[in-house]
């Protein structure tokens, strides 16, 4: 594989980061994690948001701008020979080397981009939800940073497994729904849809945010808030929302089965979300 590292590209296995960069030791920085279809990256701007924000919490100097991104991936894809455009894109800015442990900005970050092929058919139709056991931690800051601080994911991905169709979900210490190991939550009980608020320390996830506009600009009632273990299992429908993945549904969470006939909005956005993303031209 062919990957970009600090304007260069190259084999993967040529690639070399200091052992100084705070990226590694101190878990300093952040990364994005979206698709290509037929060459177009949906709600790249959001994730560029995103990502620049997290850059600014982090005192990273460095903005990451759209047609710097579109350059890198457009000759991955060439370098990689990507020719159907279809691809899986993570995008990284680690802190680079520090003043030792200071209170210093850094300002010569380490960006990194690596590519691999993406089969939108590879896409589960529906998934099971367990409720975990690993309880999700407290952002370390104001706002969860999609950061290389991912210790509390993978306690909770070695809980379920690596079987694809299976997403285990978050409780907080307090006990309300939070989201899931990669993914936001969203359910509905009668004609009114539900999803954790961010004060519950989940990540602002940018399908999440699409989910949130497209439901509100259609009048679909949308409240944002704390809830019990007991309200999610007594929705009517159920779905995640990452941006690999899209819209899933849920057919059940633990032993509460969710029925098909009942996936009246999760099927319409994820049809909505899936023509968008076809159609999508940068």
């Amino acid at each position: 594989m062919i990957i970009y590292l600090n304007g260069q590209y190259i084999e993967e296995k040529d690639a070399t980061l200091s052992p100084f960069d705070h990226g590694f030791l101190y878990g300093i920085g952040v990364f994005e994690t979206f698709t290509s279809l037929a060459g177009q990256v949906f709600l790249l701007d959001w994730h560029l948001e995103r990502l620049n924000q997290s850059l600014r919490d982090l005192c990273i100097e460095s903005t990451i701008e759209k047609p710097f991104v579109l350059d890198i991936i457009h000759t991955l894809f060439n370098q990689n020979q990507i020719t159907d455009g279809h691809a899986r894109i993570r995008f990284n800015v680690s802190a680079g080397r520090g003043n030792g442990f200071s209170a210093d900005p850094y300002e010569e970050p380490v960006v990194f981009v690596m590519i691999s092929p993406f089969r939108p058919e590879s896409i589960v139709d529906e998934k099971q939800g367990i409720i975990l056991d690993t309880r999700r931690n407290t952002p370390e800051g104001p706002r969860r940073l999609k950061s290389h601080h991912y210790m509390n994911n993978l306690l909770a991905k070695r809980e379920v497994g690596n079987d694809p169709s299976v997403e285990g979900i978050f409780l907080t210490k307090e006990d309300d729904v939070a989201e899931g190991i990669t993914s936001n939550l969203f359910w509905r009980k009668k004609d009114v849809i539900y999803t954790p608020s961010l004060d519950t320390g989940i990540l602002n996830g940018v399908t999440r945010r699409y989910c949130i506009e497209t439901l509100q600009a259609s009048g679909i009632p949308l409240i944002e808030g704390r809830y019990p273990l007991s309200h999610l299992l007594s929705a009517d429908e159920a779905w995640m929302t990452n941006s690999v993945q899209g819209i899933v549904p849920f057919k059940n969470i633990g032993d509460i089965v969710l029925q098909n006939h009942n996936r009246t909005i999760s099927t319409k956005l994820r049809t909505e979300y899936t023509k968008e993303r076809l159609e999508h031209k940068e």
